[in-house]
């Protein structure tokens, strides 16, 4: 029996994938809409398709514009590998190392940049279709998408490490529901991916990293999941970033360093931000802003210490340690059995002055904060050349290592009602007692 609705871009007549994968994929969909035109015939009609990418480089000179619903796009390996490392080898050295490039299922973006801002322009892959029903089911598994190059930004020496480019992996644009992404490799892209308007969204088990922003919801949402994925983005870009969503629960991902924040919510209410484990190299790892309210945020490790990676050095989200590891601008949420590490070397703090702050609760009312333990040593502060080494190295140093103050929780005036316990000794917690209610964690020797 054969099978119309499984395509294989090597197969198809319409084109050279190797030369330009997207306009292949553009043919596939319009066969499939050619032949899947009636929408109601033995209690079908519309069955959808799915296409296969085996394992190679596919260059992607034309946009692939998915508009039906019921679309698997699928590969045979994300195929990443650090790009950035690379680009920071001297190419006299080139030559000894194994592999240059990303592998698996690969594609290569090669388009323009985004034309005055519009990122959709610039998208490998756009999604769009307006109308009822929304689009429902498309999926991509299992293939890379490789933005190839950063551009200059006159700031950063090396033009390759500018998380720069105007390319875009995946782009969402109109009301869907049931989206999965799943087992892809993302790297090299200023947004790997963007999606607007999401209903029960799954984003589960990718490598998206050194991308300038890897998760961005936008617009609203609702009924979505993060879970399970290595992610790592740049210093101006977002890892997980979601706005306007409810009921999104963002859970045992692992997230990298160097990202401007790890996870960050806007106007997101009802939410959960579970066992995952965060590292960053600036403050700012979880923010809840614009009145984000009744989100439970536990269980995560999160680690705040300093990059040791010696092109990188001097860069910063711009924000000082007391802005809070956690910082929360919101209502009602509840904030509990976080551990905190901070590790910095209290020498190179540009706002040491301003004290060291874990959990920062900076307007709203109704917080609750319970037995988040921040731990926070005086490191002092080493860099190598070897990006895995130094990094290594820094993570796991942590004998014998000297105490840093810290505030572990501080409530600011514009934060009312909220309740703190069992998260820092009297010393350690800043809180007017008078509008917030407070129970400190014993001190140790004390009666």
């Amino acid at each position: 029996m054969t099978a119309p609705n499984r395509y294989d871009v090597t197969e198809w007549p319409g084109g050279d994938p190797h030369d330009d994968i997207g306009a292949v994929i553009n043919s596939i969909v319009a066969d499939i809409k050619h032949r899947q035109r009636s929408k109601d015939e033995d209690d079908g009609g519309r069955p959808g398709a799915v296409i296969i990418i085996p394992p190679g480089d596919y260059r992607l000179r034309t946009q692939a514009v998915i508009d039906v619903s019921y679309l698997r796009i699928e590969g045979a390996g994300h195929g990443f590998t650090s790009s950035s490392i690379r680009y920071n080898v001297p190419q006299s050295q080139w030559s000894e190392l194994h592999e240059l490039w990303p592998g698996g299922s690969r594609i290569l973006v090669d388009l323009p940049p985004a034309d005055h801002g519009d990122e959709a322009s610039a998208a490998a892959f756009l999604v769009a279709r307006q109308g009822d029903p929304r689009i429902s089911s498309v999926e991509f598994s299992g293939f890379c998408i490789d933005g190839l190059h950063f551009e200059p930004d006159g700031v950063s020496e090396n033009p390759e490490n500018s998380y720069r480019n105007g390319r875009t992996g995946i782009y969402v644009e109109d009301p869907n529901d049931s989206f999965r992404i799943s087992q892809m490799g993302m790297v090299y892209l200023e947004h790997a991916v963007t999606i607007r308007k999401a209903d029960a969204l799954s984003i589960h088990d990718n490598f998206i990293a050194e991308c300038g922003s890897c998760i961005e919801l936008l617009d609203w949402g609702q009924a979505s999941k993060v879970t399970d994925n290595l992610i790592g983005a740049g210093p101006y870009g977002h890892s997980i970033y979601a706005e306007n969503h409810g009921g999104l629960l963002i859970a045992t991902n692992n997230v990298f360093p160097r990202g401007e924040s790890s996870i960050r919510l806007s106007g997101v209410t009802r939410s959960l931000v579970s066992a995952n484990r965060l590292h960053s190299f600036y403050p700012g790892v979880v923010i809840l802003t614009d009145d984000s309210a009744e989100n439970l945020v536990e269980g995560n490790h999160l680690l705040r210490d300093q990059e040791p990676w010696a092109p990188f050095l001097e860069v910063s989200n711009g924000r000082g340690d007391s802005y809070g590891i956690i910082h929360v601008e919101g209502s009602h949420n509840t904030i509990a059995s976080n551990h905190v590490s901070i590790c910095v070397d209290s020498t190179t703090l540009a706002t040491a002055d301003e004290g060291i702050v874990g959990v920062r609760l900076a307007s709203g009312r109704g917080n609750y904060v319970s037995t988040t333990h921040v731990v926070a040593r005086d490191v002092a502060r080493n860099s190598g050349e070897s990006a895995f080494e130094a990094q290594v190295s820094a993570l796991l140093s942590s004998a014998d290592l000297g105490a840093l103050d810290v505030v572990t929780v501080q409530v600011d005036a514009a934060s009312t009602a909220n309740t703190v316990m069992d998260s820092g000794t009297e010393e350690e917690v800043a809180i007017d007692r008078t509008a917030n209610a407070f129970r400190p964690t014993p001190r140790l020797g004390a009666l």
